[in-house]
């Protein structure tokens, strides 16, 4: 039986997808940043993508200086309120806590950092401003979190930006793949808006750069072009059945599920491919969207799958089943999807290995690939002097993020092949900056 009801309204879905980290009150904060021990090498500093000085924002809270506070975190990360929502903190700064090695619960950083974040945006305190026109003008493609963050940056700086969003919306996949447990969609626009309305950059929605003209345009009317359009696409695995009804990709469910809440409906039976971040994300779902049995498969062992730890106990906490040493080699049915066929694997000389004679079928109503994106090898190649690695990913100066041709600079999925977040905030402020310097040495 399924641990969820199939949601029916609006608010039987927000009651399936509470938030991991539920918004502090004043007592909460309070409380919380007076338990920091402001330790003098802060490795919850390092830990952080970012940078940001975490002891001196809870520092900022405990004092009563929350408009202080958010100041410091946004200063270091454009991003800084999704960040405390979507990041895995507890593999980065709360996973560095030094009450860690003393039993005791770390921080709850990410908290933290949205209790103060939240509070200027729902107040729309202005924390920021426009720098001095400098008659320069930038151009972004992607308005996922390096490309808002690279805006922000360049418009502090002075520059006039464009950017060229595909969809109907910004932030990339923190509207369009995360899961809304993690972020909300209000919550994810919210500071969107909050940052567009204070930076003044433009954004042309609906508006894919999918033409050598087109780019030849924005290399004609733009000083430089910031690349962030992330990963693609769920990729094809080339199995047999992948293209029948009933089979999709993670990252289409996902947006889907998005973008609809209790209007998509998930059968009883579904099967999750993959064992990285994402298939958790889509094996959770499709279990607190009220499917009766939820199994995810993974080629690999347990103890080697991509994904987070704390991520995997939220499937099984959801309902959900963990099956592994499982390699998928067809999906069966009749035009529709009714069952996927797997071969057992084993690891022998540190290579996985399928066993000789085990494969068997288990029934579902769905299939979710969650095996990997495509990379924009086909846009990107339509940009001149552009080397890509052996994996589709841009190549870049590590220390400006400037591309080999030196017109444009990149950041991101792009970039990283599929990171977090808060490495995309990362790569755009510090593009930004390498734009910067740049075309002040030109």
């Amino acid at each position: 039986m399924a641990e969820y009801k199939r949601p029916k309204t609006e608010e039987e879905f927000e009651a399936n997808f509470p938030p991991k980290k539920p918004l502090m009150n004043e007592t909460e904060a309070y409380y919380e940043s007076s338990r920091c021990l402001f330790c003098y090498d802060a490795p919850c500093i390092t830990a952080c993508p970012t940078g940001i000085d975490i002891p001196l924002f809870i520092k900022q809270i405990q004092t009563g200086n929350t408009e202080g506070a958010a100041r410091t975190i946004f200063d270091a990360n454009w991003l800084g309120n999704a960040c405390g929502k979507v990041c895995p903190t507890g593999v980065l700064c709360e996973g560095a806590c030094v009450y860690n090695g003393q039993n005791v619960k770390p921080i709850e950083i990410g908290r933290l950092q949205n209790y103060a974040t939240d509070a200027v945006i729902e107040q729309d305190v202005e924390l920021f401003k426009q720098g001095d026109d400098n008659g320069r003008k930038v151009a972004i493609i992607g308005a996922g979190p390096a490309g808002i963050a690279c805006a922000c940056e360049l418009r502090v700086l002075g520059y006039q930006v464009d950017i060229f969003e595909a969809k109907s919306q910004p932030s990339g996949l923190m509207v369009h793949g995360t899961a809304p447990y993690k972020i909300t969609n209000a919550d994810a626009l919210k500071e969107m808006d909050y940052l567009q309305k204070q930076l003044n950059y433009n954004i042309k929605y609906n508006s894919p750069i999918i033409s050598k003209e087109q780019i030849s345009d924005l290399e004609t009317n733009y000083d430089a072009i910031f690349i962030g359009v992330g990963i693609g696409p769920t990729a094809t695995l080339g199995m047999p059945g992948e293209n029948m009804e009933g089979v999709v990709g993670a990252v289409e469910f996902i947006e889907e599920l998005r973008m609809k809440h209790h209007k998509v409906i998930v059968p009883d039976r579904v099967i999750v491919l993959g064992g990285g971040n994402t298939a958790m994300d889509a094996a959770s779902e499709s279990a607190r969207m009220g499917a009766e049995s939820v199994i995810l498969a993974y080629r690999n062992s347990k103890e080697n799958k991509g994904a987070y730890d704390f991520e995997y106990d939220t499937i099984i906490n959801s309902g959900a089943k963990g099956m592994f040493n499982v390699q998928p080699i067809e999906i069966v049915g009749n035009g529709k999807a009714t069952g996927v066929k797997f071969v057992r694997t084993k690891s022998h000389n540190d290579k996985l290995e399928n066993i000789p004679g085990s494969e068997f079928v288990l029934e579902c109503d769905l299939v979710i690939k969650a095996t990997g994106q495509a990379k924009m090898a086909k846009f990107l190649g339509m940009i001149d002097e552009l080397e890509l690695d052996n994996s589709n990913r841009i190549v870049v100066n590590e220390e400006n993020y400037q591309t080999t041709n030196p017109k444009y600079f990149a950041g991101g999925d792009s970039v990283n092949g599929g990171a977090e977040v808060v490495n995309g905030a990362y790569d755009g402020k510090v593009a930004a900056n390498g734009i910067h310097e740049w075309l002040n040495k030109s």
